[in-house]
């Protein structure tokens, strides 16, 4: 099947014909590892997680390479190292393992590299001296900055707009030593209670823009297929990450196709912590937010998946009480774990061909389960990344089910006695233990919660 992808810089919907099929490139801007993940940050993890898993399914595992880096260095990392007297290092190895963790209980693979800027300083030193030599970044009063002035002709294509518009626009950092309010910085000073690294320039620690441009370089080369990101990103990152590579490197054209996801709201709303609704993937997977019940991570991926990743994202409760209920009824049909049909759906294919289309991906999904197609259902979730795992965890052992099955049958004895009094009250108990029970033509069903506490069953 032909891939076709929107491209940013293009503006446009383009065939993806990849440089070498056998070894199809992506890198993904990751996070600034220094508090856990936020909602917002996951969107793109899922977004390119479900890429990755189409370009495997067609060029092969074995030649596609995923790079999502870890910035392990930044003012934010230092500030939070300076408020709780942690060490730089505790924080940042702590807060990237609660990424990994977090990120795969949203069902996301791995990628193939992920590479940590602190691993990448002296790549850095030498594309900031090559970056002066050819007269594009400048040295002055400890700082290296890229001349944007030696690039005009290229700067500014990704988001559409000139030097000048930008210059006019954009809130950029005043400082004597700069030549033009665009320049950015690629190197700068460090004091002695700050990660610095000896350079040629005196001892200090990288810009932020330059760590992606030389561990891609490393990683992937001068060329690669495509590059990822939250449209946050698109000005200054990937507008600098542009500029840096392409002046390093005049050999390569560094990304062939940009791609870049839309934000994140909830209920209708920004999300931020002054609004109170601003939470983490953990606080969903933990219950600690407004809604109050643990949120499976696959729940998580289903919502994203709802929205096509070009368009704004809300999060609603109801949305994610839908996924749930959703997921949950279909892996009780039988076979899901027994499943041997390896490929998904040919249409759930032609779906995600079409710029990732998941939205008639669930509506596939749908119609896969009405008409009782359970083995291409259950392949094309497997494929998309949904196991199931949280559910079967949650079901309850034989005994523990022998006992629920008791107590709905004592709240329809109740019921056909017409004691609506304790019923509703068993009833109430049940819900409170993460039970629900469904009546239909006098007959009774139940299902358990991701809540679900079977300690709270032996009071009823």
């Amino acid at each position: 099947m032909t891939i076709k992808l929107h491209n940013t810089k293009s503006r446009k919907k383009e065939v993806f014909a990849p440089i070498d099929p056998d070894n199809v490139r992506m890198y993904v801007c990751g996070p600034t590892v220094y508090d856990r993940a936020h909602l917002g940050n996951a969107r793109p993890v899922v977004v390119f997680d479900v890429l990755y898993r189409l370009l495997r399914h067609t060029y092969g595992a074995d030649h596609v390479t995923y790079v999502r880096n870890f910035t392990d260095v930044d003012d934010k990392i230092n500030a939070r190292a300076a408020e709780s007297g942690r060490s730089i290092g505790e924080i940042t190895a702590e807060t990237t393992q609660w990424f990994l963790d977090d990120m795969a209980a949203l069902g996301a693979l791995e990628p193939n590299h992920m590479p940590r800027a602190t691993q990448y300083i002296p790549q850095m030193i030498t594309m900031i001296g090559d970056l002066i030599e050819r007269g594009h970044a400048y040295a002055a009063e400890g700082h290296v900055l890229f001349a944007v002035d030696s690039w005009r002709e290229g700067y500014g294509r990704l988001s559409g707009r000139s030097v000048d518009d930008m210059i006019a626009g954009a809130r950029v950092e005043v400082a004597p030593y700069k030549k033009n309010p665009m320049d950015f910085v690629l190197w700068k000073p460090s004091s002695d209670d700050l990660p610095g690294w000896d350079s040629p320039w005196g001892r200090g620690r990288p810009g932020w823009h330059i760590e992606c441009s030389a561990m891609a370089y490393e990683l992937l080369g001068e060329s690669f297929d495509i590059h990822g990101g939250g449209n946050d990103l698109m000005f200054p990152h990937h507008e600098n990450e542009i500029a840096q590579s392409c002046c390093a490197h005049p050999e390569g054209d560094f990304a062939k196709v940009w791609m870049h996801n839309e934000m994140l709201q909830v209920e209708g709303k920004k999300m931020s912590k002054s609004l109170g609704n601003f939470f983490t993937v953990r606080d969903l997977l933990e219950g600690n937010w407004s809604g109050g019940w643990k949120v499976p991570g696959e729940v998580i991926r289903f919502v994203f998946l709802s929205t096509h990743y070009r368009k704004p994202m809300d999060w609603t409760e109801s949305t994610a009480k839908s996924a749930i209920e959703e997921l949950a009824r279909w892996y009780r049909y039988p076979g899901f774990m027994q499943g041997n049909n390896s490929e998904p759906a040919e249409g759930i294919l032609t779906a995600l061909v079409d710029d990732l289309n998941t939205p008639e991906v669930l509506k596939i999904l749908r119609d896969l389960a009405k008409q009782s197609a359970y083995d291409e259902l259950f392949a094309s979730l497997r494929f998309l990344g949904f196991s199931g795992k949280w559910f079967f965890d949650l079901l309850p052992s034989e005994e523990t089910s022998r006992r629920i099955r008791k107590l709905v049958s004592d709240l329809d004895r109740f019921r056909d006695e017409k004691n609506y009094a304790a019923a509703d009250e068993l009833r109430g108990g049940l819900a409170a233990a993460g039970v629900q029970v469904r009546s239909s033509k006098g007959v009774s069903e139940f299902s358990v919660s991701p809540d679900f506490d079977p300690s709270k069953l032996e009071a009823l």
